[in-house]
């Protein structure tokens, strides 16, 4: 087996509907423009649509990968992912929710061990909960890019977040204030923010990147930063997914 050179770079959020699929759909189309392998796994065990996203269809499931090498079925990695091009494969979360309450946590473990020996960036989706499989997750990557909105409820849970995070000792963490899944919310300003976080706000997505057509590039199964016009017609936040993905492919487990 090759030596292992993969960075696994889990998105993350205090609550739900803050724009992480679109985040790590984006990430991985700037991964690509800077020509390394992409891994996107969708552990949303029971909601993740990553491979909806992309349009494209799939048979077997992060679930059927747990399945097989817990009954010694497991072969090749790769007969578990969809390819969206060259670059970027897709492990996708379980057709059927109620097989996500049957994958061991362990497995998961396992599974981001194996990928980061295949390729060069593993990025996972998943949900807001701190349940033991987050919790295994958020502990076994190598970075961690917290996406939060200007939202007094995620204000307040990223907060807690934050906190716990402190008290772990943990420091391989980003954090990326999206202002472009709700371009009208604008509660707090910058200041505020990092002094209710006390923390620092690394990145910032504009409102100018909100897009009021998303739903034609999911339909599509097309990556907004992938459309050869984005660099142009989003040069700020285009340069800003860009040095998101240098930055989390610097950091280390810790």
């Amino acid at each position: 087996m090759k030596k292992k050179t993969g960075k696994s770079i889990c998105i993350f959020s205090g609550k739900g509907g803050v724009g992480k699929t679109v985040t790590t759909l984006n990430l991985a189309g700037i991964y690509e423009m800077i020509n390394k392998k992409v891994l996107i796994m969708d552990l949303d065990l029971s909601g993740g649509n990553i491979a909806l996203c992309a349009n494209k269809p799939f048979q077997k499931t992060i679930y059927n990968f747990v399945d097989d090498y817990n009954n010694n079925r497991f072969h090749n990695f790769h007969d578990y992912v969809i390819h969206y091009d060259e670059f970027i494969d897709i492990l996708p979360s379980p057709k059927d929710p109620r097989q996500a309450s049957k994958i061991d946590s362990k497995y998961i473990e396992i599974a981001i061990d194996k990928a980061e020996y295949l390729y060069d960036v593993v990025l996972i989706d998943t949900n807001h909960n701190l349940n033991e499989l987050n919790l295994v997750i958020l502990d076994t990557v190598t970075s961690i890019l917290f996406v939060m909105n200007n939202d007094p409820m995620d204000l307040k849970n990223m907060k807690s977040l934050l906190s716990i995070f402190r008290d772990l000792n943990k420091t391989n963490y980003k954090i990326l204030l999206n202002n472009s899944r709700d371009p009208f919310k604008k509660y707090f300003t910058i200041f505020d923010m990092k002094n209710i976080l006390k923390e620092n706000i690394d990145y910032e997505i504009t409102s100018e990147f909100y897009i009021k057509n998303i739903d034609a590039y999911v339909m599509s199964g097309s990556i907004v930063l992938l459309d050869p016009k984005s660099a142009n017609v989003f040069n700020k936040d285009y340069t800003t997914f860009m040095k998101i993905a240098v930055d989390l492919l610097g950091k280390e487990k810790g």
